[in-house]
């Protein structure tokens, strides 16, 4: 992703003057300012350009290239919020150009290296709703969805945007797969699964441990037919043997503890959920008719996991 970065400020087209523009820029940018590119005897951005005045003078009198190479020194040297307006400028200024549509995009990456989220999502939704053909289009598909993984709270926290993170991830592998982007996307999609299970999962622990055994069950139910993929699964098994037990429910127990030591015995919680059931007179084995059993009828044929 920094590659396609590098490209869309890079040497495609920022040659000649643009270059001069940006290091006369440099040469600049510790002065005072009145405004983006200047104002009174103080200067600007691009003070020192030419040498004289002339660089108090609105924005709109700057080249589209000019006005590009200073937003692409400013996000290099950590003044990505700057950078994204001048970006934005650069799509109002010479609307309708390639270096505008450049631009747009560029103005969502900056956004989001800044941590606004939302405006990174709402500049790259507007590139794709102008440009949804164009090659940058998986690019700014895939900064639109990271920009929703990027704000996944910790565990404890509304889980809201985990789902949205999700579904843009999805488009992002379904509509772009041959694509760097859609690998990215694939390896987030499961982490933010993951982090959807690991809320289940929370929350079955908080009703186990004040022994609300029932409530329990329902969350690490959840784990297991809903999150079969992710981390949380061996836990959720081990955690419904206690919860059965507590509850009396030996059949379903020990099935549990079948399906784990099937899937996961080189892992702590089969050597736990062992215990517990031996502690028990039990061993994990399938045992009676119930949901549990079901999916280890399942695992067995090969259709579960």
């Amino acid at each position: 992703m920094k590659n396609r970065r590098r490209e869309l400020i890079g040497g495609r087209a920022l040659k000649g003057a643009a270059i001069i523009v940006l290091t006369a820029s440099l040469a600049a940018c510790s002065g005072g300012g009145g405004g983006l590119f200047g104002g009174g005897n103080g200067g600007g951005w691009f003070s020192g350009l030419f040498g004289d005045d002339r660089e108090a003078k609105p924005i709109e009198d700057y080249t589209a290239e000019q006005i590009f190479a200073r937003a692409e020194y400013d996000l290099e040297n950590g003044n990505e919020k700057e950078a994204a307006e001048l970006f934005g400028e650069v799509e109002r200024v010479y609307p309708y150009t390639d270096i505008a549509k450049r631009g747009l995009v560029m103005q969502a990456y900056a956004y989001h290296k800044a941590g606004e989220y939302e405006l990174a999502r709402a500049s790259a939704q507007r590139f794709l709703d102008f440009y949804p053909g164009d090659k940058e289009a998986p690019y700014a598909q895939y900064l639109l969805a990271i920009s929703y993984y990027d704000q996944i709270e910790d565990v404890g926290r509304d889980q809201g945007l985990t789902f949205q993170a999700l579904q843009a991830l999805r488009d992002v592998i379904e509509l772009y797969p041959n694509t760097e982007y859609a690998r990215s996307a694939i390896l987030k999609f499961d982490l933010a699964y993951d982090h959807l299970a690991a809320k289940e999962m929370e929350i079955g622990r908080y009703y186990l441990k004040r022994k609300h055994y029932a409530a329990s069950t329902n969350r690490f139910r959840v784990v297991v037919e809903e999150f079969q993929t992710t981390t949380q699964t061996p836990e959720a098994l081990y955690r419904l043997i206690e919860a059965y037990l507590s509850l009396g429910l030996t059949d379903e127990a020990q099935t549990a503890g079948a399906i784990l030591g099937h899937n996961f015995q080189s892992t702590q919680w089969y050597e736990d959920g062992y215990a517990l059931l031996a502690k028990n007179g039990l061993k994990p084995t399938q045992s009676g008719n119930n949901w549990l059993s079901a999916i280890y009828r399942q695992m067995i044929k090969g259709e579960w996991l």
